[in-house]
């Protein structure tokens, strides 16, 4: 597998050596090189790209408002691993869903490190492509979805998870085999369409539900485990048919 890769740096000696580290790479192909934003942004969005590595501060356009413009069509973005001299932008970073983060100067090791990282993320997205359209042509359904978190992809079962909380960038999905939660970069109305028919309902604008591990009802609320989560008005109308179709 080789991934398609543009270096984008507005200083030529950084540029070069990124380039150089791509070039020497047997599983990347250096589609371009670009010494600001916004050539790498027609860049990308007339070709196919896998991975950018991206200088954050550039003229005209920083490289993490280019990795927001990119990050609202994420059928089109390529992953990013940024390379920066500057560390406290690392939190920026993850907020919009880097690979990785190199800072300057760094040697070839530590950006083999990355790009290995990118590779593992697309095989693992090849596999989970591969093993949907297998199930579809069996005719069964998936009963897993794979979430982002931290740098790595999770397959979760839909059967371990008991409900998930939106947050204000992420969400916190709550299972059955583990105390600990999961934190990922999504959108609870991401994953409410994903989860579309598959016995989960969204009952609060921070809480969506499997249906499955309700083991109690109140009149505003419902227990799932040890917890209590609210049902919003704005669903209580959706949730009462619900329950009609079992009562």
């Amino acid at each position: 597998m080789k991934l398609n890769c543009i270096a984008v740096d507005d200083e030529p000696l950084a540029l070069g050596l990124v380039c150089t580290f791509i070039e020497k790479t047997p599983f990347l192909n250096l589609v371009g090189s670009y010494s600001n934003g916004i050539e790498a942004l027609n860049a990308i969005q007339n070709d196919a790209i896998d991975l950018a590595f991206l200088d954050i501060q550039m003229p005209d356009l920083t490289g993490l408002e280019l990795a927001r413009i990119l990050d609202k069509a994420p059928d089109k973005a390529p992953r990013i691993v940024f390379t920066t001299a500057f560390n406290q932008f690392a939190h920026e970073g993850y907020k919009v869903d880097a690979l990785d983060y190199l800072l300057k100067p760094f040697n070839y090791e530590e950006f083999l490190r990355a790009a290995t990282k990118a590779l593992q993320h697309y095989e693992l997205v090849k596999r989970a492509e591969a093993s949907s359209q297998a199930n579809q042509a069996n005719g069964t359904k998936d009963r897993h979805l794979f979430l982002k978190v931290e740098y790595q992809m999770v397959r979760v079962h839909f059967d371990d998870i008991l409900y998930i909380e939106g947050l204000k960038d992420y969400v916190k999905v709550h299972l059955e085999s583990t105390t600990k939660p999961l934190l990922s970069l999504t959108s609870l109305k991401s994953l409410e369409e994903k989860l579309n028919g598959k016995g989960f309902m969204r009952i609060h604008r921070s809480y969506i539900i499997n249906l499955e591990k309700i083991s109690a009802i109140t009149k505003s609320s419902i227990v799932i485990g040890n917890d209590t989560i609210p049902i919003s008005d704005q669903y209580k109308e959706d949730f009462g048919r619900y329950l009609n179709q079992w009562m």
